[in-house]
């Protein structure tokens, strides 16, 4: 189906890569214990998905966008049909702490950067192809809860109107294709709220999303497993997972045809 991303190579000889960042250790800031968990738990679930896992620990913001910058030139996306790019740190609303931040403003990975490193510009081996971003951190110190009545509420929002979108030209010489495309993104929280991590069991978004792919990565596409991770926070409203930045253009299923 063309609403399906092609996986055109069979397993023995497709080269499947995913990049995991955790940064536990920091000079100024908390050690983020029950994180190894968080990372074995990772690996194994991507490995069971077919990747290899290049895992880095402990990078300050300079030395992740180095690292990314690396990655996005492997040789290997070009007979890959995906990546995953996994990042886990104490974060801001503005990005994810390096191991030399102080707080909001020093030594901060913007978000912006994991994008600009494997756009369609930057990374042409992965052009067309799903880059699945999971994202584990704090985006804020506010709790994402709030005490609620069951009143009805008079203002309700307006709809705004739909933006007719043009069709990308073309000709012998020259495709545009979009700068940014093909990105499914799932962070932990909700801007501004906090992420909650057991020092013992590892984060609580990681577990989750960990139990929800190897429940139905066999039958369900990416944004329908985002969902189930998002649905499985119901009972705890403390926190929930928020799909944001995502531009897939088709449903990506990593066992298509099972």
């Amino acid at each position: 189906s063309s609403q399906i991303y092609p996986i055109h190579l069979p397993r023995e000889t497709r080269t499947r890569r995913a990049l995991l960042i955790c940064n536990i250790e920091f000079e100024h800031l908390s050690r983020r214990d029950g994180a190894e968990v968080d990372v074995e738990g990772m690996m194994k679930l991507l490995e069971g998905l077919g990747y290899v896992v290049d895992v880095h620990r402990n990078l300050t913001s300079q030395g992740m966008a180095t690292v990314m910058k690396d990655f996005a030139n492997r040789k290997e996306h070009w007979t890959s049909d995906s990546t995953f790019l996994v990042f886990m740190s104490h974060g801001v609303r503005a990005g994810l702490c390096g191991t030399k931040s102080k707080g909001e403003t020093t030594d901060i990975l913007s978000v912006d950067t994991i994008y600009e490193k494997f756009n369609n510009k930057c990374c042409r081996a992965l052009l067309g192809k799903p880059k699945v971003v999971i994202i584990q951190s704090c985006r804020g110190g506010k709790v994402g809860s709030v005490m609620v009545s069951d009143s009805a509420d008079p203002a309700m929002p307006t709809p705004g109107s739909a933006h007719a979108i043009p069709a990308g030209l073309e000709d012998d010489a020259i495709c545009e294709v979009h700068l940014e495309s093909d990105f499914g993104t799932l962070h932990s929280s909700t801007p501004d709220t906090v992420s909650w991590r057991s020092s013992v069991m590892g984060s609580l978004f990681i577990q989750h999303l960990i139990e929800q792919f190897r429940n139905h990565a066999c039958d369900s596409d990416l944004q329908e497993i985002f969902r189930k991770v998002q649905y499985s926070f119901g009972k705890f409203p403390r926190q929930l997972p928020s799909q944001e930045r995502t531009t897939m253009l088709r449903k990506f299923y990593l066992f298509p045809g099972h």
